[in-house]
């Protein structure tokens, strides 16, 4: 942690004073050096959610949030700080029905689970099964409810899947991979799903196996290796399609538009995030250490 000057905004910029910011597993990747385009120094952060200060007079005083896309927190300073500079067009409106550490918790997860649902195809009626209970995988478990999608959540753990059942969402505990299309089918009423989101990168082959015909898997991660061994013969014999999903792919100003239509999918009456701790910014380094320890608690930090 050290002090730097105030940035200053350039034309067409705004400055955001930070009022609350998310931390997410990449931030912690980033610093750690995991990722061919972090060019250091550079602030980290890609969530925020604040009030713009300086900046054109229509804008000023006004809550926004925004951050996530390409290059933010990477190679260009991010919101793990009292201020942030970036493009006017780069920052959306915020609901007035949520905090700012509520709004800080959006950004990443449910871009990233906004972009599968899009790119998959998940609408009304959809057979959807999404695999993991992290961050991403609980936004959109949220998206897909919006859409009127018939949602199955699968995790490891049997504590995990009680919560969801708790929470209202139809769950499955994972057990061996073959015996996923058996499982997927007893909670689909005899149907498979038509897609299926793998957000742990450890379920590829066997969602090869179980989707669809016609169906598409969307993924967000890989086994530390990067290779993962699948039936490509079973995935073209269905017809079936594989979605890669990286938010890193769009810009800030692309993510910001992705906000506002998440805003607008929920009518205005977006799910009010709970499970998550704040933590002041003076404490980033201990936030980052828990999240690197391999905590599922969302953490928010306040400047």
């Amino acid at each position: 942690m050290q002090d730097l000057p105030k940035p200053v905004p350039k034309d067409g910029e705004v400055l955001v004073e930070v009022r609350a910011t998310g931390v997410n597993p990449s931030d912690i990747k980033n610093v750690l050096g995991r990722f061919p385009y972090t060019k250091p120094p550079v602030i980290p952060g890609r969530d925020f959610a604040g009030v713009i200060v300086d900046g054109p007079a229509e804008l000023q005083g006004k809550s926004v949030w925004g951050g996530t896309g390409k290059g933010f927190g990477f190679y260009q300073d991010g919101c793990h700080s009292q201020y942030v500079a970036v493009p006017a067009n780069a920052v959306a409106l915020m609901p007035e029905s949520l905090t700012f550490a509520q709004a800080a918790t959006f950004g990443v997860p449910f871009i990233t689970a906004w972009d599968a649902l899009e790119r998959s195809q998940v609408k009304a009626g959809t057979r959807f099964l999404i695999i993991g209970a992290g961050a991403v995988a609980k936004a959109a478990q949220s998206l897909a409810k919006a859409k009127g999608a018939e949602v199955v959540a699968a995790a490891r753990r049997p504590e995990v899947v009680e919560n969801l059942k708790a929470e209202g969402i139809n769950a499955l505990t994972l057990k061996d991979n073959d015996q996923l299309p058996e499982q997927a089918k007893e909670n689909f009423r005899g149907n498979l799903p038509e897609v299926i989101f793998d957000t742990t990168g450890f379920w590829l082959a066997a969602a090869v196996n179980t989707v669809d015909t016609f169906g598409r898997i969307a993924v967000i991660a890989a086994p530390t290796d990067g290779m993962a061994s699948l039936s490509s013969l079973n995935l073209y014999r269905r017809g079936g399609s594989i979605v890669g999903i990286n938010s890193l792919l769009y810009s800030v100003e692309d993510c910001a538009r992705m906000l506002e239509q998440i805003a607008e999918e929920f009518d205005g009456d977006l799910p009010i995030p709970d499970h998550f701790t704040e933590m002041p910014l003076s404490e980033a380094i201990a936030a980052y250490r828990k999240v690197s320890e391999g905590s599922s608690e969302k953490i928010v930090l306040i400047p």
